[in-house]
């Protein structure tokens, strides 16, 4: 937040009849308290937060020039880190995230993964879907059953580098559900579920964690046959991924 929008935002909450603690605690120390007690003067003495130069030191790091040459190297198109960034341009890590983010207001994205696919994959693709687009109407389109499985973990899914709490101290933060409780060895259940264009299959639960054939015989082809049956009647198609229970010679027959 720019020093001007700070100053909008202390004169507002000045106005409300907010005390200089609670307003920092707000900003979440964007603005010092003494800071912030200063503003508080100056609007009580003069009705306005008047700043007679740019608060802080002058600008070393951040100049137009570094900014300039930060830009141009990101413009290579070339994988490169805050830290080296630093290191190249003899400023200080703090400094150099801060004209990524605050002067080219830039937003530090993660890399997508994707599956990389050969000329053969591309073929097959190719060749299925003309296949489909051949000997599917809309109408066939919409008597398939989709199913798959998913693993869950009962303790839920838990991502220490983004899920934060913002709290003045660690024991507000711990008030507040900043510890995540977790067993040693955590369960795992797979998830069997069937979708189409009617409705969804009721699920099937393995405990286990895990499914071979013979458990995917046994309690998922049935619960498919008689919600595709009751669903579509005779004519209907039940879609599975090349997971290996799925093309099994078992399953398959």
């Amino acid at each position: 937040m720019k020093s001007k929008d700070l100053q909008k935002v202390i004169f507002r909450k000045y106005e409300d009849g907010d005390s200089p603690t609670k307003i920092f605690r707000d900003l979440n120390g964007s603005l010092s308290l003494d800071t912030i007690k200063r503003w508080f003067k100056m609007i009580r003495d003069t009705g306005s937060i008047q700043l007679s130069t740019p608060p802080g030191r002058p600008r070393i790091s951040r100049t137009s020039k570094v900014i300039q040459k930060i830009k141009h190297k990101l413009d290579q198109k070339k994988l490169i880190s805050v830290r080296s960034l630093a290191k190249k341009y003899g400023i200080s890590k703090s400094s150099a995230h801060r004209i990524l983010k605050e002067d080219l207001e830039l937003y530090p994205y993660k890399m997508i993964i994707e599956p990389k696919l050969t000329d053969e994959h591309k073929i097959k693709r190719k060749k299925f879907a003309n296949w489909v687009f051949n000997n599917f109407r809309k109408e066939d389109t919409m008597r398939i059953l989709f199913s798959d499985e998913k693993m869950f973990d009962i303790d839920g899914i838990y991502n220490s580098q983004n899920q934060r709490i913002w709290a003045a101290s660690r024991a507000e933060a711990n008030e507040r559900g900043g510890i995540k409780m977790k067993q040693k060895f955590s369960k795992k259940v797979m998830v069997w579920l069937g979708v189409c264009s009617k409705g969804v299959t009721p699920l099937v639960i393995f405990d286990q964690g895990s499914v071979d054939h013979a458990e995917y015989i046994q309690n998922v082809l049935p619960i498919a046959l008689k919600y595709g049956t009751k669903t579509f009647g005779e004519h209907w198609i039940f879609q599975q991924d090349g997971a290996k229970p799925h093309v099994h010679h078992l399953t398959q027959k």
